[in-house]
């Protein structure tokens, strides 16, 4: 005879075996006054949740949300970042694209299929609501016993930066003539939360901010790592940033790399790392250090003038005090302008032996110019000279109905225009840039090469870093190079050495990066630079593959030309 208790523990390891069919989520967004900083502002929240509530799933489940706009006056979307959507390329959360946004008062259902284990998150992706604080992470574990790194718990750290300006407001001056730039965030945020005008660290004197006068109870107090000593822990990290480019550290810890967007990588220690907007990444690192003492975590800008202090918060060794600050003051990072540190951290990411190359050669190549150019007075970012506007109609459902009016039937160029273009100056004022919604549209299962080619902005010698994020896609980092990319360039990019599977890479200024991936996910996906006000004002593009294949349906396309077209049919 089994006892009573034996049966109750075969059936617990059952069911921890054993992956959810389904996972449901009713979620409303809404706005709610609240202090990320110690400035009460106006943010977005899910159920009341700011960040919004984490996602916790098994690879190969199906996750349902049902998702309510609570919003009075505007529309909104999610995007599942990082989730390739296969099947399911109307759930991927893109507004004009994938489906019409949803109307105050209304609700979408968002069902997919996390297929991949791995570290993502979430976001607004409608105007610049990821500004306005709608974000939350998703992470994907491996089924039960499946899981190759070897650790002991999970952190998760999602990083923000933060305004004092609404999104509103932002969305206005950068849509002025002429226009009125942002400037740089009031705060880098650790999940939600960060100090104004005030430093955790100002006790050290290298701050030129006084001390906070923090309880441990207010809204913007620090979010301690508490860790227990002489263990391994998984660092699970996500940059949902709308503009900064950060350098990540703890103080007197190593950081080993094994995982990059959903993918695991060659491990590689450091003592600490770049991040751009749109990335994650799993780092583990040993709790090997004093016990008595506890250490900074800092993440400070890179790749533009800080103008914002860098975030603070504390792994705390427990069981020493919260309270008790470390010994030493905070990591300081790498010059901001320090390029070539940031190149060789890049570079180190290589796929794990073992990993699928990439096909050996691409059936089709584009050469995408990021540029920044004056409109009739208006300051925007175009490719190809090309600044995407989306249009009122989705591309999914136009594609699938035929709806030739409701986009330009035009594809943009593979290539820019003139071939000697000069990329280390400002636009010339002949250069024509317009203003336009056409896209590329790949044949089903191409091989598809992509050159991220950087130039000079409207301002002498100032070339900015891009990180850009592909929906739908993972796609191979084949290599990076300097200045102009040349016919000699393209000779060597089948020689890449063990390039990582990615869906986010960065461009270096004045330099260009090569990308090869699949086109087999049947879809109309947006490929775009992962810095909020850089997509807002145009630094896109759409590309489409197989829509013919899908059977799309009718929820959430109910605006536009397609509006019409199903009222008639």
């Amino acid at each position: 005879m089994v006892s009573a208790s034996a049966w109750l523990i075969l059936i617990l390891v059952w069911m921890s075996n054993s992956v959810r069919a389904e996972q449901n989520l009713r979620w409303e967004v809404g706005y709610m006054r609240w202090s990320p900083d110690g400035v009460e502002d106006v943010i977005m929240t899910i159920n009341g949740h700011y960040p919004g509530p984490t996602i916790r799933a098994v690879a190969g489940e199906t996750i349902q949300v049902h998702l309510t706009n609570g919003l009075p006056t505007e529309g909104v979307v999610i995007h599942w970042h990082g989730i390739r959507q296969i099947g399911t390329p109307w759930s991927d959360g893109t507004a004009s694209i994938s489906q019409c946004a949803i109307n105050p008062g209304e609700s979408f259902v968002y069902k997919f299929t996390v297929d991949r284990a791995g570290t993502y998150f979430y976001h607004g992706h409608f105007g610049m609501q990821r500004s306005a604080g709608l974000y939350g992470m998703l992470i994907v574990n491996s089924p039960q016993g499946q899981e190759t790194l070897q650790y002991d718990a999970e952190l998760d750290l999602l990083l923000s930066d933060w305004w004092h300006s609404s999104t509103r407001d932002q969305e206005v001056d950068l849509s002025s003539n002429p226009m009125i730039w942002i400037g740089e965030p009031q705060t880098l945020l650790m999940n939600g939360r960060g100090q104004f005008n005030c430093s955790l660290a100002a006790n050290y004197g290298n701050s030129s901010l006084g001390p906070c006068n923090i309880k441990g109870g207010e809204q913007y107090a620090p979010y301690i790592f508490h860790v227990q000593p002489n263990n391994t822990y998984r660092l699970r990290i996500a940059s949902s940033t709308s503009l900064s480019s950060l350098n990540l550290a703890i103080g007197n810890h190593n950081l080993t790399v094994v995982e990059a967007d959903g993918n695991y990588v060659d491990p590689f220690t450091v003592p600490n790392m770049d991040i751009y907007s749109g990335e994650c990444y799993s780092v583990l690192f040993t709790t090997n250090q004093d016990a008595t003492q506890n250490y900074w975590i800092s993440a400070a800008v890179r790749g533009r003038k800080p103008a914002t202090p860098p975030a603070l918060t504390l792994l705390n060794y427990q069981p020493t005090s919260a309270s008790q600050l470390p010994l030493s003051p905070p990591p300081v990072a790498p010059a901001w302008d320090d390029y070539d540190y940031s190149k060789a951290f890049s570079n180190k990411i290589h796929a794990p032996t073992g990993s699928t190359p990439p096909p050996p050669s691409a059936d089709r190549r584009i050469v995408l110019l990021n540029t920044q150019n004056n409109v009739d007075g208006f300051t925007k970012w175009a490719i190809n000279s090309i600044s995407l506007s989306l249009p009122t109609t989705p591309y999914l459902g136009a594609i699938k109905y035929n709806l030739t009016d409701a986009f330009n039937q035009t594809s943009p160029p593979d290539h820019y225009s003139p071939a000697d273009y000069d990329i280390t100056q400002p636009p010339p004022a002949g250069q024509v840039t317009t203003v336009g919604n056409g896209i590329y549209t790949f044949d089903i299962n191409s091989t598809v090469d992509v050159i991220l080619q950087n130039a000079n902005t409207l301002t002498p010698n100032d070339s900015e870093i891009h990180p850009w994020h592909m929906h739908g896609h993972y796609f191979w980092v084949l290599a990076y190079g300097e200045g102009k990319f040349t016919d000699a360039d393209a000779a060597v990019l089948s020689n890449s050495t063990a390039p990582p599977l990615r869906n986010t890479a960065v461009i270096f200024p004045n330099g260009w990066t090569a990308l090869r991936f699949v086109a087999d996910n049947p879809g109309a996906w947006v490929f775009h630079c992962h810095i909020e006000p850089h997509l807002y004002m145009g630094m896109g593009i759409v590309f489409a593959e197989g829509v013919d294949l899908l059977d799309v349906p009718t929820d959430g396309l109910a605006c536009g030309l397609t509006a019409k077209y199903l009222m008639n049919n």
